[in-house]
């Protein structure tokens, strides 16, 4: 979905497709023909923009094989869909029985992120519909923080800095711009935006940046406009920015509130937990962990690194933190000019919430995610953007 900002510039509505991954090429292939299609037809629209995710397989096949590319290009022109960003985090194995930490690895100071990521970059640029010359890639946070050091970081440094000079490269021989963007989570090296400052004032130019997630943004409970305007500080792009939201509990005290709770602590992914105090953030790192012992002060709210469906906040005692979503949306789109332009729903946990809420059929997920969408689409008209055809 594109829509034009008041300034005259085109902004870029997807959803992400690692809410139904696929490993091999043949999966995602099956994927746009099973899943990316029907949304965008459930949406009456003749276009729809997806944030692909390629595994590691995938993306090899595809590197490996010209003709091949060229035939997924064909195949999205085809079903009506567009690519114009990546999601380059998970590397394999996103659709395990269990995830949780394995979506770390490998980190930045791995030499097989820095190929991985270029890989993604080349595909995306080839990718990239023909009116379109600016492309996102987003990324893990550098890595977890545990078994991270110096020496680490310094590799990392260094992975950046060639990927940058390959991008440069890229844009020379392609006409395409292809930018990077860090996505802060808690638990990671780069848990927030202000983390994300450092590490990244240090690299030249702007090919690297960062993707705003306002989901792990709510959970680790940063201000919309603290971080936006620090990052404009600093002069960090934000290439990419995810459309999400968190699971709130105000009284986390309260019997029915962890009870409420305890249903979305399931075993598949990793759901950090954070609450505020006057001392500074407090956190661990899964729901059932906060939910099993005294780890988390309870005396004030809680929220879980949950993605819950942006139109369909869980039932009271709990809420969502869209109205997070709502504040950043507006101060990275809603200004004089665009601060990014491309926004990518990632509801990725449709299939983790509790049995009762999860979608029966291929066509129930079809209907959450375009009702996803349409409210996305609704925040951003209200905004002053309009819907293009």
């Amino acid at each position: 979905m594109r829509f034009r900002h008041p300034d005259g510039s085109t902004v870029h509505l997807a959803y992400c497709t690692n809410v139904h991954p696929a490993e091999t090429l043949e999966g995602v292939l099956a994927q746009l023909r099973d899943h990316c299609e029907p949304v965008r037809k459930r949406l009456g629209r003749d276009r729809l923009g997806i944030g692909l995710w390629l595994a590691r397989d995938a993306a090899q096949a595809l590197i490996n094989d010209p003709a091949v590319l060229r035939a997924l290009r064909a195949e999205l022109d085809r079903r009506g869909l567009e690519v114009v960003t990546l999601n380059g985090f998970p590397y394999e194995g996103f659709g395990a029985e269990e995830v949780k930490y394995r979506v770390y690895k490998p980190d930045w100071a791995d030499p097989e992120r820095l190929s991985y990521t270029a890989d993604l970059a080349r595909l995306l640029a080839a990718l990239l519909p023909d009116d379109v010359t600016e492309g996102s890639v987003s990324t893990l946070p550098l890595g977890w923080r545990t078994d991270w050091d110096d020496a680490a970081g310094h590799t990392a440094h260094a992975a950046l800095t060639t990927l940058a000079g390959r991008l440069d490269a890229l844009e020379e021989l392609t006409g395409k711009s292809i930018r990077i963007a860090l996505e802060p989570e808690p638990g990671c090296i780069v848990e927030t935006t202000a983390d994300a400052i450092a590490p990244l004032t240090a690299l030249d130019g702007d090919r690297i940046g960062i993707c705003v997630d306002t989901c792990h943004l709510a959970t680790s409970f940063e201000d919309p406009a603290t971080a936006l305007d620090a990052l404009e500080a600093a002069r960090i792009p934000v290439p990419k920015a995810q459309l999400s939201a968190a699971l709130h509990a105000e009284h986390p005290h309260l019997p029915e509130v962890r009870e409420a709770l305890r249903a979305f602590a399931e075993p598949r992914f990793l759901h950090q937990t954070r609450t505020s105090t006057a001392a500074g953030l407090r956190g661990t790192d899964d729901l059932d962990e906060a939910l099993a012992g005294r780890s988390l002060p309870e005396g004030a709210p809680w929220r879980a690194h949950f993605h819950v469906p942006l139109h369909a906040p869980p039932a009271p005692p709990l809420t969502s933190t869209l109205p997070v979503l709502r504040d950043a949306l507006a101060r990275l789109v809603g200004g004089a000019a665009p601060r990014t332009r491309h926004l990518e729903v990632e509801t990725y946990t449709w299939q983790a919430l509790p049995p009762e809420l999860r979608p029966r059929s291929r066509g129930r997920l079809a209907e959450g995610i375009a009702a996803e969408l349409t409210l996305a689409r609704d925040l951003l008209v209200d905004l002053g953007l309009k819907e293009l055809p």
